[in-house]
């Protein structure tokens, strides 16, 4: 079965990623950035302050929502996982370091896009009769299409999140976490399939309120070890950064930029850039807008800044540690890779090159932190930091495919349709633990890039909205008085607080 589905996933794959995803992602990119006058610039300072300004690991608990941090972290959570490591890596290997050039490119679009649809979800969002909030691309594609045609697009949508997220890309995750943990410590992968399946479900079963409250502690501390490991790295290794910055732009730009006997084109840099630069930091595939229409804010605006610092942090942030690290410490000077493409003859595919020396996407980042901390503490490392990033990863794919099951099912059949989609979803979590990595990574690439369709469609069409939106807030100001008017809301609720006692 496997063998008669990859060449068949793969060559879909190959036609979604080099044409329909490229235009869409940067088309909607250079829309929004062109529609909100480039909000992720005017508007950068106030989408860092209102995360940063008021941070805190222990927010409050919020009936069926979440604050605008756990929102956030939540999204975050998504967003920085295996694609972050092996995602980051695979792009390298095959796309050349010119990959990470169009993944930077994809983020700083997919910023306006990711502010339009925290927006969008904001304003189309639904409070039911319990308190719950319901949101996401699902309700502003049938607020943009009316009829059975918006209805047609919307189930589109949710089923494909369901399978690309709930299903397949809970696999990937649980495939990294399983692979890093027996190259670092040599569990069996069946073994550690069954402890994240046991972890998971218990905060499954807590709902948002219990996830909302680890992903808030979880992310944070996350991505804070693993930028310290990155850092020691690249000290010890500061002679190599220049050239790996060198080579990124190089690789980017030279349509016929090589490394010994491997050519890197700016189509595959540019093709692997753009699908991984998606699965690394999701901006226009609609699954963040999820976590951002649970917010509890006072304009749908102050979410959609929020949001663009998740893409900011995501991809350059920590995916560029990445790509430092493994560049500079395994493709210049003498790095494991120069020297093995510096011998290969010409046309050679460069993943075949690094098998032979031992490397695959799954073990790039190992064997370079290994460089330098041994390889003991070297695959210890990054295999830590993957779990906690494809852990919370699966805990966010997870509240977002279970939205996607109550709109499906609606009210009266969504308890019932949710035990079933939880069970099937631990089952699939713990066969990526023992699946192949390339039939698993292959589905998640298909999945994810069918979600992207309906949900850019449906941004553009709203996109008088999302404008109105970015163009009624001028950044610069709003981003020097931030804090005072934090400051001036505290304040009021304190007196609200002590009227409401007083009485």
């Amino acid at each position: 079965m496997e063998a008669f589905l990859l060449p068949i996933v793969q060559t879909v794959n190959s036609y979604l990623s080099n044409y329909v995803l490229i235009i869409m992602l940067i088309g909607a990119g250079l829309f929004f950035t062109v529609k909100t006058h480039a909000v992720q610039i005017r508007c950068f300072r106030e989408g860092w302050h209102r995360v940063f300004g008021g941070f805190s690991l222990n927010g409050k608990k919020h009936k069926g929502s979440m604050s605008s941090f756990q929102a956030l972290a939540t999204a975050i959570a998504a967003q920085v996982g295996t694609g972050n490591i092996v995602g980051a890596c695979g792009a390298i290997l095959i796309g050349g370091p010119g990959a990470i050039f169009w993944m930077w490119i994809i983020a700083l679009l997919g910023m306006a896009t990711n502010y339009a649809e925290a927006v969008l979800a904001q304003k189309t969002r639904k409070l039911d009769a319990d308190g719950n909030v319901h949101g996401g691309p699902a309700y502003y594609i049938t607020t943009a299409f009316k009829g059975n045609g918006g209805k047609f697009l919307a189930g589109f949508f949710a089923i494909a999140i369901i399978l690309a997220l709930g299903f397949m890309g809970s696999m990937v995750q649980s495939n990294s976490i399983a692979s890093t943990m027996d190259t670092a410590f040599g569990f069996p992968t069946w073994a550690v399939g069954l402890a994240i399946v046991a972890v998971a479900g218990f905060i499954f079963i807590g709902g948002v309120s219990r996830l909302a409250s680890v992903t808030e502690k979880l992310v944070p501390v996350m991505a804070v070890l693993y930028l310290i490991g990155g850092l020691v790295v690249l000290i010890l290794n500061a002679g190599n950064v220049i050239p790996a910055f060198a080579l990124i732009f190089q690789c980017a730009f030279n349509p016929q930029a090589s490394m010994g006997g491997v050519t890197f084109g700016i189509i595959a840099a540019l093709s692997q850039g753009a699908k991984r630069g998606l699965f690394s930091n999701e901006a226009g595939m609609g699954s963040t807008p999820h976590a951002h229409a649970l917010a509890n804010v006072k304009d749908p605006h102050e979410q959609g800044v929020v949001a663009m610092v998740g893409v900011f942090v995501d991809t350059i942030i920590v995916v560029s540690m990445t790509a430092l690290v493994v560049i500079s410490t395994l493709y210049v000077g003498d790095g494991a890779l120069a020297q093995a493409f510096a011998s290969a003859s010409a046309g050679s595919d460069p993943v075949d090159i690094a098998a032979l020396v031992g490397l695959n996407k799954t073990n790039m980042a190992q064997a370079a932190f290994s460089q330098f901390f041994g390889s003991g503490f070297g695959n210890a490392f990054v295999a830590i930091c993957l779990l906690f990033f494809a852990f919370s990863t699966i805990l966010s794919w997870n509240m977002f495919s279970r939205l996607n099951v109550e709109y499906l099912f609606g009210k009266r059949f969504g308890r019932a349709a949710n035990y079933v989609f939880f069970v099937i979803a631990l089952v699939f979590i713990f066969l990526g633990s023992i699946l192949s990595n390339d039939l698993v990574w292959e589905l998640a690439d298909m999945f994810n890039q069918l979600m992207v369709i309906p949900n850019v469609i449906a941004l553009i069409a709203l996109s008088g909205a999302v404008s109105t939106c970015a163009l009624s807030h001028h950044g610069g100001k709003q981003g020097r008085d931030f804090e005072d008017r934090m400051q001036q809301e505290e304040y009021e609720e304190e007196l609200a607080c002590e009227a409401a006692a007083a009485e």
